[in-house]
Protein backbone atom coordinates (compact mmCIF):
# COMPACT_ATOMS: atom_id res chain seq x y z
CA UNK A 1 0.00 0.00 0.00
CA UNK A 2 1.26 3.46 -0.85
CA UNK A 3 1.73 6.07 1.85
CA UNK A 4 -1.09 8.19 0.39
CA UNK A 5 -3.54 5.26 0.48
CA UNK A 6 -2.45 4.37 4.03
CA UNK A 7 -3.39 7.83 5.26
CA UNK A 8 -6.53 8.22 3.14
CA UNK A 9 -7.93 4.89 4.31
CA UNK A 10 -7.47 5.84 7.96
CA UNK A 11 -9.09 9.23 7.45
CA UNK A 12 -12.06 7.59 5.69
CA UNK A 13 -12.46 5.11 8.54
CA UNK A 14 -12.55 7.79 11.24
CA UNK A 15 -14.90 9.97 9.20
CA UNK A 16 -17.56 7.29 9.76
CA UNK A 17 -16.94 6.85 13.50
CA UNK A 18 -19.37 8.67 15.83
CA UNK A 19 -17.93 11.53 17.87
CA UNK A 20 -18.33 9.80 21.23
CA UNK A 21 -15.94 8.32 23.78
CA UNK A 22 -17.13 4.83 22.84
CA UNK A 23 -16.62 5.68 19.17
CA UNK A 24 -13.04 6.90 19.48
CA UNK A 25 -12.19 3.96 21.75
CA UNK A 26 -13.48 1.43 19.22
CA UNK A 27 -16.31 0.17 21.38
CA UNK A 28 -14.17 0.05 24.53
CA UNK A 29 -15.62 3.17 26.13
CA UNK A 30 -15.99 1.24 29.39
CA UNK A 31 -12.19 1.25 29.89
CA UNK A 32 -11.90 5.05 29.75
CA UNK A 33 -11.91 5.63 33.51
CA UNK A 34 -9.30 2.90 34.07
CA UNK A 35 -7.17 4.41 31.33
CA UNK A 36 -7.35 7.92 32.77
CA UNK A 37 -6.57 6.65 36.27
CA UNK A 38 -3.44 4.89 34.98
CA UNK A 39 -2.34 7.98 33.07
CA UNK A 40 -2.94 10.19 36.10
CA UNK A 41 -0.76 7.98 38.31
CA UNK A 42 1.98 8.05 35.66
CA UNK A 43 1.76 11.84 35.32
CA UNK A 44 1.78 12.34 39.09
CA UNK A 45 5.05 10.43 39.28
CA UNK A 46 6.63 12.67 36.64
CA UNK A 47 5.44 15.78 38.50
CA UNK A 48 7.03 14.49 41.71
CA UNK A 49 10.54 14.21 40.23
CA UNK A 50 13.28 16.41 41.69
CA UNK A 51 13.31 18.52 38.54
CA UNK A 52 9.72 18.16 37.23
CA UNK A 53 8.15 19.54 34.11
CA UNK A 54 6.16 22.76 34.40
CA UNK A 55 2.37 22.80 34.04
CA UNK A 56 1.78 25.87 31.89
CA UNK A 57 1.03 24.39 28.45
CA UNK A 58 0.20 20.88 27.20
CA UNK A 59 -0.54 19.51 23.74
CA UNK A 60 -2.96 16.61 23.15
CA UNK A 61 -2.04 14.86 19.88
CA UNK A 62 -4.75 12.96 18.05
CA UNK A 63 -7.10 14.43 20.60
CA UNK A 64 -10.28 12.79 19.31
CA UNK A 65 -13.28 14.13 21.23
CA UNK A 66 -11.09 15.63 23.96
CA UNK A 67 -11.33 12.73 26.40
CA UNK A 68 -7.68 12.90 27.53
CA UNK A 69 -7.67 16.70 27.50
CA UNK A 70 -10.78 17.06 29.65
CA UNK A 71 -10.19 14.33 32.21
CA UNK A 72 -6.40 14.25 32.44
CA UNK A 73 -4.65 17.36 31.10
CA UNK A 74 -7.05 20.22 31.88
CA UNK A 75 -6.98 19.55 35.67
CA UNK A 76 -3.17 19.88 35.67
CA UNK A 77 -2.24 22.47 33.03
CA UNK A 78 -2.98 26.17 32.63
CA UNK A 79 -3.69 25.70 28.91
CA UNK A 80 -4.21 22.66 26.70
CA UNK A 81 -3.88 22.76 22.91
CA UNK A 82 -5.43 20.00 20.79
CA UNK A 83 -4.47 18.66 17.37
CA UNK A 84 -6.93 16.36 15.55
CA UNK A 85 -7.48 15.70 11.85
CA UNK A 86 -11.19 14.80 12.01
CA UNK A 87 -13.34 17.93 12.01
CA UNK A 88 -16.35 16.50 13.87
CA UNK A 89 -14.07 15.15 16.60
CA UNK A 90 -12.29 18.43 17.27
CA UNK A 91 -15.58 20.35 17.24
CA UNK A 92 -17.00 17.88 19.77
CA UNK A 93 -13.84 18.19 21.87
CA UNK A 94 -14.35 21.95 22.13
CA UNK A 95 -17.94 21.37 23.29
CA UNK A 96 -16.94 18.69 25.81
CA UNK A 97 -14.12 20.76 27.32
CA UNK A 98 -16.20 23.93 27.09
CA UNK A 99 -15.82 26.70 24.53
CA UNK A 100 -15.56 29.24 27.36
CA UNK A 101 -13.17 27.17 29.47
CA UNK A 102 -10.15 29.43 30.05
CA UNK A 103 -7.91 26.35 29.90
CA UNK A 104 -8.93 25.46 26.34
CA UNK A 105 -6.07 26.58 24.12
CA UNK A 106 -5.62 26.41 20.35
CA UNK A 107 -7.45 23.79 18.29
CA UNK A 108 -5.42 22.53 15.33
CA UNK A 109 -7.49 20.77 12.67
CA UNK A 110 -4.56 18.86 11.12
CA UNK A 111 -3.13 15.39 10.68
CA UNK A 112 0.00 14.68 12.73
CA UNK A 113 2.14 14.08 9.64
CA UNK A 114 1.38 17.64 8.51
CA UNK A 115 1.43 19.29 11.93
CA UNK A 116 4.39 21.38 13.08
CA UNK A 117 4.23 22.67 16.65
CA UNK A 118 5.07 26.36 16.89
CA UNK A 119 4.96 26.78 20.67
CA UNK A 120 7.00 25.51 23.61
CA UNK A 121 5.12 22.78 25.44
CA UNK A 122 5.71 21.43 28.93
CA UNK A 123 3.98 18.20 27.96
CA UNK A 124 3.11 16.64 24.61
CA UNK A 125 0.69 13.74 25.06
CA UNK A 126 0.30 11.16 22.25
CA UNK A 127 -2.16 8.35 22.88
CA UNK A 128 -3.53 5.68 20.54
CA UNK A 129 -2.65 7.75 17.47
CA UNK A 130 0.95 7.02 16.47
CA UNK A 131 -0.05 3.77 14.78
CA UNK A 132 -1.55 5.95 12.06
CA UNK A 133 1.86 7.31 11.08
CA UNK A 134 4.44 5.58 8.90
CA UNK A 135 7.79 4.89 10.57
CA UNK A 136 9.50 7.77 8.77
CA UNK A 137 6.69 10.22 9.56
CA UNK A 138 6.65 9.09 13.19
CA UNK A 139 10.36 9.74 13.62
CA UNK A 140 9.95 13.12 11.91
CA UNK A 141 6.95 13.98 14.11
CA UNK A 142 8.80 13.08 17.31
CA UNK A 143 11.78 15.17 16.26
CA UNK A 144 9.51 18.16 15.69
CA UNK A 145 7.89 17.59 19.09
CA UNK A 146 11.30 17.33 20.74
CA UNK A 147 12.28 20.75 19.38
CA UNK A 148 9.01 22.18 20.70
CA UNK A 149 9.53 21.19 24.32
CA UNK A 150 9.97 23.80 27.03
CA UNK A 151 12.74 23.40 29.62
CA UNK A 152 12.15 20.06 31.41
CA UNK A 153 9.35 19.32 28.95
CA UNK A 154 8.42 15.73 28.11
CA UNK A 155 6.70 13.71 25.43
CA UNK A 156 4.34 11.05 26.76
CA UNK A 157 3.43 8.18 24.48
CA UNK A 158 0.68 5.73 25.41
CA UNK A 159 0.23 3.06 22.76
CA UNK A 160 -0.68 -0.54 22.06
CA UNK A 161 2.34 -2.81 21.75
CA UNK A 162 2.36 -5.90 19.53
CA UNK A 163 3.00 -9.11 21.48
CA UNK A 164 5.39 -10.61 18.91
CA UNK A 165 8.47 -9.21 17.17
CA UNK A 166 6.60 -8.25 14.01
CA UNK A 167 4.62 -5.11 13.22
CA UNK A 168 0.88 -5.83 12.89
CA UNK A 169 -1.32 -4.05 10.34
CA UNK A 170 -5.06 -3.49 10.84
CA UNK A 171 -6.73 -3.30 7.43
CA UNK A 172 -10.00 -1.96 8.85
CA UNK A 173 -8.72 1.35 10.21
CA UNK A 174 -5.36 1.38 8.37
CA UNK A 175 -3.17 1.43 11.47
CA UNK A 176 -0.12 -0.45 12.67
CA UNK A 177 0.73 -1.86 16.08
CA UNK A 178 4.47 -1.87 16.63
CA UNK A 179 6.47 -4.31 18.77
CA UNK A 180 8.37 -2.99 21.78
CA UNK A 181 11.80 -3.20 20.15
CA UNK A 182 10.65 -1.18 17.16
CA UNK A 183 9.32 1.54 19.43
CA UNK A 184 12.73 1.72 21.10
CA UNK A 185 14.41 1.98 17.70
CA UNK A 186 12.08 4.83 16.70
CA UNK A 187 12.74 6.69 19.96
CA UNK A 188 16.47 6.33 19.36
CA UNK A 189 16.19 7.60 15.78
CA UNK A 190 14.26 10.61 17.09
CA UNK A 191 17.08 11.20 19.61
CA UNK A 192 14.80 10.62 22.60
CA UNK A 193 15.53 8.76 25.80
CA UNK A 194 13.06 7.03 28.12
CA UNK A 195 12.76 8.68 31.54
CA UNK A 196 10.07 6.28 32.75
CA UNK A 197 7.97 3.49 31.25
CA UNK A 198 5.06 1.52 32.63
CA UNK A 199 2.42 -0.96 31.48
CA UNK A 200 -1.22 0.07 31.96
CA UNK A 201 -2.99 -2.28 34.36
CA UNK A 202 -6.67 -3.19 34.70
CA UNK A 203 -7.46 -3.54 31.00
CA UNK A 204 -9.24 -6.62 29.56
CA UNK A 205 -6.95 -9.58 28.82
CA UNK A 206 -8.07 -9.82 25.19
CA UNK A 207 -6.64 -6.47 24.04
CA UNK A 208 -3.08 -5.39 23.33
CA UNK A 209 -0.73 -4.51 26.17
CA UNK A 210 -0.61 -0.74 26.52
CA UNK A 211 2.67 0.94 27.43
CA UNK A 212 3.32 4.43 28.71
CA UNK A 213 6.66 6.07 27.87
CA UNK A 214 7.95 9.38 29.22
CA UNK A 215 10.55 10.73 26.81
CA UNK A 216 13.07 13.56 26.82
CA UNK A 217 15.63 14.70 24.25
CA UNK A 218 18.98 12.98 24.76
Amino acid sequence: MTEIKFYKKAASYWAKVPATVNGVLGGFGHISDIDIDGSRTFLNHLLSLDDPLDTKLALDCGAGVGRVSKYLLVPYFDKVDLVEQDEKFINTAAEIIGQNNVKLGTLYHKSLQKFKPDKKYDLIWCQWVLGYLTNNDLVDFLRKCSKSLAANGMIIIKENIAPAEELEYDDEDSSVTRPYKQMLTIFNEANLEIIKSEVQTGFPDDIYSVYMFALKPK
